[in-house]
């Protein structure tokens, strides 16, 4: 099977050529860190074995380090994902889903930094709003969220990933004291509420930072 860069090479200028126009900088970059990466173009290197017996040297060429570079960030990824593992409690996990409507996708695309950090926040805030509500859970609540941009059909599909512990943490105001707070069996925060908050958020803080067309 090839290389995610041998498609780049084979198919890259073909592409640029009908599609650069409408290509994000960074888009542009990313495939010509990764068609280039470890090649001549990014440069290179001489090494030496460390075993005096050896001696061996050998030329090196540079990755691209660029994030979405299959072959900079997979051993990266692994570690990262080991990490989070060592960081999980002993507890149930709720897994929960905040997407876009396909309508705001060419404004999200266009203002990536401003709308991605929307979506994260509105999402915070939301989750955030309900577990403290003791009615639910009444605590505060850790978060681990992953931004996701495209779809299973490869389509640019911006979404985020939150994976939620089922306890929370609440501080007495008197006796100064924390308590673990437990969610109930396969239930955190009521879904429309929960989508009601997000919309809203996301709907004023989209209105204060774009320019509506």
């Amino acid at each position: 099977m090839p290389t995610l860069s041998e498609v780049f090479l084979t198919f890259g200028r073909q592409y640029m050529a009908r599609f650069a126009h409408a290509m994000l900088p960074g888009h542009i970059k990313a495939l010509w860190d990764i068609a280039t990466c470890r090649t001549g173009a990014k440069g290179g290197r001489l090494v030496r074995c460390d075993n005096d017996k050896c001696g061996h040297m050998e030329y090196v060429y540079h990755s691209c380090c660029n994030r979405s570079c299959p072959q900079c960030h997979g051993a990266k990824s692994q570690t990262w994902l080991e990490k989070r593992k060592q960081e999980l409690l002993e507890v149930p996990y709720f897994h929960l889903v905040f997407t876009l409507p396909a309508q705001l996708g060419p404004i999200v695309r266009s203002n990536q930094k401003v709308m991605y950090t929307i979506l994260f926040k509105a999402a915070v805030y939301a989750l955030n709003k309900l577990t403290a509500d003791k009615r639910y859970l009444g605590g505060q609540i850790g978060i681990l969220a992953v931004l996701h941009t495209g779809g299973r059909a490869l389509g640019y599909h911006p979404h985020l990933h939150c994976l939620v512990p089922a306890v929370g943490l609440s501080k007495d105001k008197d006796k100064q004291q924390i308590y673990i707070c437990l969610a109930r069996h396969n239930y955190l925060v009521p879904v429309k509420a929960l989508s009601k908050i997000f919309r809203a958020k996301m709907g004023v803080r989209y209105f204060m930072h774009i320019p509506y067309p």
